[in-house]
């Protein structure tokens, strides 16, 4: 194949890529995507693959990450998506190494796959897991998979299919075409097989119910133009939605729910700060206190320091504040700033951001209910949801219920809550777990177990989203087996590596 086809594949495999991702939710086009990569980069020298992941890599991450400007700017946008396709780069380099035979190799691929994307979730800076293969595949039939190995293995299973389809293509195509019909028409089938059976894998949903009620406040106009608005009045807005529940209640039109969940940044006062702290919680409590019923809610605070804390507050009618979370992963470039004079030249917002502090303990929460039960909530904090380690640790913990409050305020009207709900989705079937998606500007949804979203909201909105949602305390298989699979990918690339040495002529090496 010569080069300028492969990299006019390789870029048709990036849109393919962004296509998959919801926005547009073409789930199958992420394996069609990896396919391509394959073919471009089997025979290929390691130059021409470099070449090609790198345009595979700008021409999915440039149109997908276009919230990124929607206040930072084109430049940050820009740099964002050159620095994330880096990684598909080498992904491409690596491929053309261990495919120098010009077959296409599948599992092997598969591997490379999942190293690429763990080591752009832990580089730089702490890395960005947005975009993930399994992330693509919050309504493919292959999601029931994230349960037994998690959205890392699920991940592999997506690049193991396009690589199978990969094969079968050069079986199709290729010399001797009309005798390697039947191997292609099998890994056809194998491919198939491989997509579909997850199906079979019970989603359970049973569990305790817990009557949640998650409120999105939307954002006064002000604020969504600016980012800025007179201080206390998200807080306003949502302690009189609550009143209004409150009143609903009390008039005997509804019954009184077990859990109010307000979003990330429900509070733009501050409840520990010396001088408007106390009068802050009491605003909060008003709406508390008349529902009779816990409410848990996102704020920013410095309290007595000199750093902002992104967290998160249970409150309990007649008592006040009786439990904090503070964000433990903090987003970079977004809760700090990196290379903050070097960046300074791209954005004018970079010296709004400043350098939160972060927590240190796991997001567990033990909420007490008005009818004197117990339950153990999981937080995760906005972008957290797609860190591993920050949902698999609460899920450890013994968290019966994934709470993700988020703003999504700074991207717009973009597919950023698109693709941020699928994310929630994704980790309900990967941990058996209901999970409340509650964002300030949308969409937001109650989530079940088996990763069915109840009354998504629209962006922009004002809401009050309720259900009963499951509790449950079983761990699935995706606790233990997650955090062995990139492990298993480096061993299974290292071994390959090795062969290819060992198989070149001496003169060779």
């Amino acid at each position: 194949m010569p080069w300028p086809l492969r990299l006019l594949l390789a870029i048709l495999g990036g849109v393919a890529l962004w296509l998959a991702f919801p926005g547009h939710d073409v789930w199958p086009l992420a394996m069609v995507g990896v396919g391509a990569l394959a073919l471009a980069t089997a025979g290929a020298r390691v130059r021409t693959g470099l070449a090609a992941g790198f345009l595979l890599g700008l021409t999915w991450y440039t149109p997908m990450f276009v919230w990124a400007s929607t206040y930072a700017g084109i430049m940050p946008w820009v740099a964002m998506s050159v620095a994330s396709a880096l990684y598909p780069a080498a992904l491409g380099g690596l491929l053309a190494l261990l495919q120098r035979s010009a077959a296409v190799r599948p599992v092997v691929g598969a591997a490379a796959w999942v190293l690429m994307e763990y080591a752009r979730s832990v580089t730089p800076f702490g890395g960005f897991p947005w975009a993930r293969l399994g992330f693509s595949q919050a309504d493919s039939p292959l999601l029931g998979a994230a349960s037994l190995v998690a959205v890392t293995g699920l991940g592999f299973l997506v690049a193991l299919v396009g690589g199978v389809l990969a094969r079968a293509a050069q079986f199709a195509v290729g010399s001797g075409a009309t005798r390697s019909l039947p191997r292609a028409a099998l890994l056809v089938a194998v491919a198939t097989v491989v997509a579909l059976a997850p199906t079979a894998l019970p989603r359970p949903t049973e569990g305790e119910p817990l009557d949640v009620v998650a409120v999105q406040g939307d954002l006064p106009p002000e604020f969504t133009r600016t980012l800025s608005a007179e201080r206390g009045t998200m807080l306003e807005r949502y302690t009189s939605m609550t009143e209004e529940l409150a009143a609903e209640v009390s008039a005997g039109e509804t019954a009184a729910p077990d859990l109010v969940i307000w979003p990330e940044g429900a509070s733009d006062l501050d409840p520990f700060s010396p001088s408007e702290g106390p009068t802050t919680v009491e605003q909060m409590m008003a709406g508390v206190d008349a529902l009779g019923a816990p409410v848990v809610l996102g704020a920013v605070s410095y309290g007595t320091g000199e750093a902002p804390r992104n967290i998160v507050l249970e409150l309990q009618p007649g008592e006040g504040v009786d439990d904090t979370y503070q964000k433990v992963y903090l987003a970079p470039f977004g809760e700090r700033m990196p290379l903050r004079p070097l960046v300074r030249h791209l954005s004018e917002w970079v010296d709004r951001i400043p350098d939160w502090e972060a927590g240190s303990e796991p997001g567990l929460m033990d909420v007490r209910l008005a009818d004197g039960r117990d339950v153990r909530l999981g937080l995760g904090i906005c972008f957290e949801v797609v860190v591993d380690p920050a949902v698999r640790d609460v899920v450890a913990g013994g968290a019966e219920l994934l709470v993700v409050p988020t703003s999504n305020a700074w991207f717009g009207e973009g597919d950023q809550s698109a693709q941020h709900i699928a994310t929630s989705r994704v980790r309900a079937v990967e941990y058996g777990r209901s999970v409340v998606h509650i964002s300030n500007v949308g969409i937001s949804g109650l989530i079940s177990p088996d990763g069915v979203v109840h009354e998504p909201t629209d962006l922009f909105t004002q809401a009050v989203l309720r259900d009963e949602l499951p509790l449950r305390s079983e761990l699935t298989p995706a606790v233990t087996t997650g955090p062995w699979v990139v492990p298993a990918a480096a061993l299974l690339v290292l071994l390959a590596l090795v062969g290819l040495l060992v198989r070149r002529p001496p003169d060779a090496v």
